[in-house]
């Protein structure tokens, strides 16, 4: 075979291979705008009525200016105090569990299938939201932020469970090795071998979840279970829009205040972590309370 054969050969395969990957971009592309054309007629989306609903939309406008009067005169500092309490009780709860499964889970502390065990455990909590956990136990505690607390707490074991046991999976042999030369016993070589390697990243990602956990107790107020989400709940109930912007705006202000001194803490004890500026943190929000909702 003739140089200018093989290499007009290549040429082809190189073409033929280009075409098949436009096909199946294409393919992708079409079943992609199926799956959204589906999906806007599953939840009944409609331009027009949005069109015909904006009006009465406009006309409310006006009524959304905060009215700052409210956040003392209704006590929203105390309200806020509450959701932050609760975020931070929840977490603390969860986080001697978070630890057990956590190490327990890890294949490097127990043996497959027993590590499976804990993993499952694991989740089963992370599975299930914090606000489907919030509705398991108002029979419990009813419709207060002790049920929230409780859902945030067993919310926080798989979510905080899991980060540390992906930690422990990555920890370097060597300090390990070195401890089972000296003879020490295995609850010893996990402390000293294993989670003094880990310790800075624990704590990290433990602000981190609850960071995570003070937007969820937001939203659990929501639902009645204490707080400022109550108040704003009751506001918008009431259609006191006014009232209801106010504490949006403490929330705002109690989100923001909670992640940068998260993030502070995160980029200082991680060194490739890099604190978000005030404006990314207020812009994204929206979309990490809707994260949260669902953890």
């Amino acid at each position: 075979m003739s140089p200018e054969t093989s290499v007009e050969q290549r040429l082809e395969q190189i073409r033929l291979t280009r075409r098949v990957r436009w096909v199946l971009y294409g393919l992708l592309s079409i079943a992609f705008a199926a799956a959204f054309y589906a999906s806007l007629l599953l939840i009944e989306f409609s331009l027009l009525d949005l069109y015909n609903q904006w009006s009465g939309f406009a006309e409310r406008l006006p009524h959304y200016s905060p009215n700052w009067e409210a956040i003392f005169a209704e006590n929203l500092l105390r309200e806020s105090g509450i959701t932050l309490a609760m975020g931070f009780a929840g977490t603390v709860i969860g986080i001697p569990l978070a630890l057990l499964l956590g190490v327990l889970g890890s294949g490097r502390v127990t043996p497959y299938p027993f590590n499976f065990i804990f993993r499952s455990v694991m989740g089963v909590s992370r599975a299930i939201p914090a606000l489907v956990w919030f509705l398991i136990f108002v029979p419990l505690a009813g419709l207060t932020a002790v049920t929230s607390t409780i859902a945030i707490a067993v919310s926080t074991i798989g979510n905080l469970g899991r980060l540390f046991t992906d930690e422990l999976e990555e920890v370097e042999d060597g300090q390990i090795e070195a401890m089972e030369t000296t003879g020490a016993s295995k609850p010893q070589t996990v402390v000293f071998g294993m989670l003094s390697q880990v310790k800075t990243s624990f704590i990290a990602w433990t602000l981190y979840i609850f960071e995570v956990n003070v937007r969820q107790a937001v939203t659990l107020g929501l639902l009645g279970g204490g707080g400022i989400g109550v108040f704003i709940q009751v506001q918008q109930d009431l259609r006191a829009y006014d009232n209801m912007m106010a504490g949006i705006v403490v929330v705002l202000v109690l989100i923001v205040v909670v992640e940068m001194g998260s993030q502070r803490l995160r980029s200082y004890l991680r060194d490739d972590e890099e604190a978000d500026g005030l404006i990314t943190l207020i812009v994204g929000i929206p979309q990490r309370m809707a994260e949260s909702a669902m953890k």
